[in-house]
Formats: structure tokens, C-alpha cells, sequence
């Protein structure tokens, strides 16, 4: 019964740390698989390094992104990044505060 008590402090201390820090982090990782694995043409996404621009190209290891667009409405300037570089999609707006601070053209597509 004494081993028993002794043990129920640290089992009670590994349940907490789970719910508090193990689990919040494999729930992250799904979603961010979810987001990877439904990356489309045209979607608006931020990179890790904060970088906005329009998915223009797909494979399975890499994004190609529109930043920067000419007067026909083609990508001007494209760079690649990786998939894991991916931070997050952005909804369009109808008011895209994103294009008022110089950031990029890309708010204008939206």
C-alpha cells in the first residue's frame, strides 16, 4: 500500500504534463499536416519567416509563391520554399489591410 502512494505523486505529475504539453503539441502537428497536405493554386498563404505571397506551383516537397505581380496579372517575381515553410493560409478580404503597408501586391489579388 506504501509503493502505491509513492507512486501516485509522479504518475498524477506525468497525466498533468501530457494534457498540458504533449497532447496541445500532437493536435498542432495535425492541423498542420491538414494545412500542408490541402495547400492549392491560388491560395494566399505566410511563410515562417513571415513572408505573404499567392501559392502558384505545388509538388511534394515544395510551394512556389507569387510575391510580386506585373500589370497582366502574372507572377513576377517567384520564389520556392520548402512545405514545411508553410505557417499558415490567409482568408481573402474584401478590405485586405495587408496591402496598406507596402508588404506586397498580392493584397490586391484577393
Amino acid at each position: 500500500m506504501a509503493a502505491l502512494e509513492g507512486i501516485g505523486l509522479p504518475l498524477l505529475l506525468l497525466a498533468f504534463l501530457y494534457l498540458l504539453l504533449i497532447r496541445p503539441q500532437q493536435r498542432r502537428r495535425r492541423e498542420q499536416q491538414r494545412l500542408l497536405s490541402s495547400l492549392a493554386v491560388g491560395d494566399l498563404i505566410v511563410t515562417i519567416g513571415g513572408l505573404h505571397g499567392e501559392v502558384v506551383a505545388l509538388d511534394a516537397e515544395a510551394v512556389d509563391l507569387g510575391i510580386t505581380y506585373d500589370e497582366d496579372d502574372a507572377p513576377d517575381v517567384v520564389v520556392r520554399f520548402e512545405r514545411s515553410a508553410v505557417a499558415r493560409r490567409l482568408e481573402p478580404a474584401a478590405g485586405d489591410a495587408a496591402s496598406d503597408d507596402g508588404a506586397g501586391d498580392e493584397g490586391a489579388r484577393a
